[in-house]
């Protein structure tokens, strides 16, 4: 092996666990393996090599936007994907071999048909490897494992997004189980592909537990996969000489195919099914809001350059918006505003990451574009990213494209939350955190909010004049902002009395 190369671990569980930058390499290595006869084994070895870096990419782009990510992913697809047609005719060979004997004419004419086929896919393969970007495959080798480093895996958040797998792999669990046709348990297949390898690269305490399973049932439907698809190609070619030889093999293929598919069922279909087990250790109820809002703020975090910034924003931006008048929302509708505010200012200058100058529009076309993670819907995506596109700047205006498709509630509630941020945001202009906390107190002719730290003789003043002016308008009152004396009394959410009921201004 060569000296750049990452050494195999000794034991499986290290072989299974290692990182990104180990199958990176040994993506590399396996290239030359399978170049030299397109042998099974070798083609194998390349694809699950492939297959873990494009995965690991696959679950690293939920967290980190960084386009290399999709880049590599999609590089190494070009490649995986040739050949998996041509793993699929070794596969099946090796199927006729099991089910047929060997001066039957059904797998002699099979036979015959893979074999003629494996070896065009073999040139087929041939030209995709030579077409394959050693070098730049090389160079995201060193650059993205870095990036990979700074994602915790284990945790919460890789929860988060393993449950979202498994919904999708439960439904799917579902449709197959109800209509049973070889297309249902084709993609029911893949979606505990997907499920699995979140799992397996990224919760190590989940894998170790459920990692038998896991493959036991991917091999299962991956099986019953290749007899369905061997059964087509028999049909395609016309290998059956006679009706006897055809109701054989489809007695065989029937008799291994549905033998797995009791198997699955019997695991996986009732109360104590390890569909059931694997979900009770995902999060539930709160742990998914909060484990969402941690995923939203990582998100953020690798793409803000001043992280800090905004994380003491949102601060700013929650208490004023919990001590400013509910105006008849109710509990409901308050909570869910009051997050959507939080996700705005920690995303506010995620935009920051592409252009410094005029950053807002592509704050909003980075959120947009953010596929919203369990627990969150594509308007309330769509609601945080217009406010946090009128943090700073221009003003919203009637008719921008930003504020439509929105209905009049959604969009007054944007504007307000706009307006809130804006002022947050002035707060600290300077970035110094010197503004550490605010109160506020309301009145009929005004808002008056304390701000600790606030001095009225400094360029800070200028900063707040010009950022409460959309909040004024939208409240209708003057905003007055003062310095804060002492220790003021605990800010409390306005919440309702009963759930459903409109809060209290």
């Amino acid at each position: 092996m060569s000296a750049t190369l990452a050494a195999i671990p000794a034991s499986k569980a290290q072989y299974q666990q290692a990182g990104l930058a180990f199958w990176m390499q040994r993506a590399l290595q396996e290239c030359d393996h399978a170049s030299v006869e397109f042998a099974a084994d070798p083609v194998h070895d390349l694809r699950v090599a492939l297959r873990r870096c494009r995965s690991m990419a696959d679950g690293l782009m939920a967290m980190d936007a960084d386009p290399a990510w999709k880049q590599m992913k999609k590089a190494g697809k070009r490649l995986f994907g040739c050949l998996g047609e041509l793993r699929d005719a070794q596969v099946m060979k090796e199927w006729v071999e099991r089910l047929g004997e060997v001066d039957d004419p059904v797998s002699v004419r099979l036979r015959q048909f893979l074999s003629g086929r494996e070896g065009q896919l073999k040139l087929e393969a041939a030209q995709a490897l030579n077409h394959f970007d050693r070098k730049q495959w090389k160079r995201w080798s060193v650059a993205l494992p870095k990036r990979a480093k700074k994602i915790r895996t284990g945790g919460v958040i890789f929860k988060h997004l393993a449950l979202e797998r498994w919904m999708e792999g439960y439904e799917l669990h579902r449709r197959a189980i109800r209509n049973r046709s070889q297309v249902a348990f084709h993609r029911l297949r893949i979606g505990i592909k997907r499920f699995r390898y979140i799992v397996e690269n990224f919760l190590p305490e989940q894998h170790t537990a459920w990692s038998n399973d896991l493959k036991h049932l991917q091999d299962l439907l991956g099986e019953v996969h290749d007899l369905d698809v061997l059964w087509a190609t028999a049909l395609q070619i016309k290998a059956f000489p006679d009706a006897e030889s055809r109701t054989q093999w489809h007695a065989k293929v029937i008799e291994e195919r549905t033998r797995r598919i009791q198997d699955y069922r019997s695991r996986m279909v009732g109360e104590n099914s390890l569909w059931q087990a694997w979900r009770a250790d995902l999060p539930t109820g709160a742990q998914i809001e909060a484990a969402a809002l941690s995923r939203l703020r990582l998100w953020g975090s690798l793409l803000d350059p001043g992280s800090k910034h905004s994380e003491h924003v949102a601060e700013l931006a929650l208490q004023l918006y919990d001590g400013l008048p509910a105006r008849g929302a109710s509990e409901a509708e308050w909570k869910q505003q009051r997050a959507i505010l939080q996700v705005a200012a920690l995303l506010h200058d995620v935009g920051r990451s592409r252009k410094k100058a005029g950053h807002q529009k592509t704050t909003f076309r980075l959120i947009t574009q953010l596929k919203p993670p369990l627990g969150w819907t594509g308007e309330a995506m769509r609601m945080a990213a217009a406010a946090a596109r009128y943090h700073r700047g221009a003003l919203p205006r009637v008719g921008q494209k930003t504020l439509a498709g929105f209905s009049p509630g959604q969009r007054a509630a944007v504007l307000r939350l706009a307006g809130i941020l804006r002022l947050a945001n002035a707060m600290d202009a300077g970035r110094d955190g010197r503004i550490r906390r605010v109160h506020v107190q309301s009145t009929e002719s005004s808002l008056l909010v304390l701000a600790e730290g606030y001095s009225p003789r400094d360029r800070m003043a200028e900063h707040i004049a010009a950022g409460r002016h959309l909040l004024e308008t939208l409240c209708r009152r003057p905003i007055l902002v003062k310095p804060l004396r002492g220790k003021p009394v605990r800010q409390k959410p306005r919440l309702a009395a009963r759930k459903g009921q409109p809060i209290p201004a």
